[in-house]
């Protein structure tokens, strides 16, 4: 998949004909025209979040809907009808399956990059040091599903630290796993960078070298049967802007 520039969903927005379709509402339709849907990798919850009014402050008659989850189960629930105006993935291949059943506008753009963290309970009672530590006897591991971005990144960083992926537990999202290592529910967990970040005080993070991390790639694309699709545009342009690369930076977002 190609990540091209922002112009590229700008120019396909106004040649498709969405401007009207967008603004040009019968009466009384207004406020739903103009609420934008986002569906959001689980990761980018705590960024978007606080991205939210600040693009809304800039556009006063826009309302942004944040929908979070793992990127396959957005995926599925836009294949299924979800009326989602923006897409924004943790990985570049679930935005693929979205390309390849011709539910992007346009093409997808690179916003973000991340990295993976070994996260544990404050305190790191089981005194982790590294990922050949998960492979201790006695272990409450929490991991993401295969499918899910954030458990294929991790499988991939066993493969390059020549560690086999322990028996853990099959987590919906990455936040499913932070939550389990924050309650004490799991000794140890991999996550994101951002992750730990987001959730200082209740858990500690443990660097992954370089040589055996990942990087995750996050693009993001408007939808084609988006309901609010100029709007949606102007989201997405936030992201991409200065000011939203900013905030994405703030919370430990690599840039783009």
């Amino acid at each position: 998949m190609k990540l091209r520039r922002r112009a590229v969903v700008i120019a396909f927005v106004v040649v498709s004909g969405f401007v009207a379709r967008s603004w040009a509402q019968p009466p009384g339709k207004e406020k739903a025209a103009r609420t934008v849907n986002v569906f959001a990798a689980a990761s980018l919850t705590a960024a978007f979040q606080a991205m939210n009014p600040a693009f809304e402050k800039a556009h006063p008659d826009v309302r942004v809907q944040l929908n979070f989850a793992g990127s396959p189960t957005l995926v599925q629930q836009i294949q299924q009808g979800a009326p989602a105006d923006v897409f924004a993935s943790a990985d570049e291949a679930n935005m693929q399956k979205l390309v390849d059943s011709k539910e992007v506008a346009g093409a997808a753009q690179l916003f973000a990059r991340n990295k993976l963290q070994i996260v544990v309970p404050a305190g790191n009672p089981k005194q982790i040091a590294g990922l050949a530590d998960l492979a201790k006897p006695g272990l409450a591991i929490a991991l993401c599903g295969p499918t899910v971005p954030c458990g294929r990144y991790a499988a991939e960083a066993f493969g390059k630290a020549g560690v086999a992926v322990p028996a853990a537990s099959q987590e919906v999202d990455v936040k499913a796993v932070l939550s389990k290592v924050a309650m004490g529910e799991a000794d140890v967990g991999i996550v994101y960078v951002t992750d730990v970040r987001a959730a200082a005080g209740k858990v500690e993070g443990v660097d992954i070298p370089e040589s055996s991390n990942v990087t995750a790639r996050y693009p993001i694309a408007l939808m084609k049967n988006a309901p609010n699709a100029v709007a949606a545009a102007a989201f997405i342009e936030f992201v991409l802007s200065p000011e939203g690369q900013q905030l994405l930076a703030s919370f430990g977002f690599l840039l783009r």
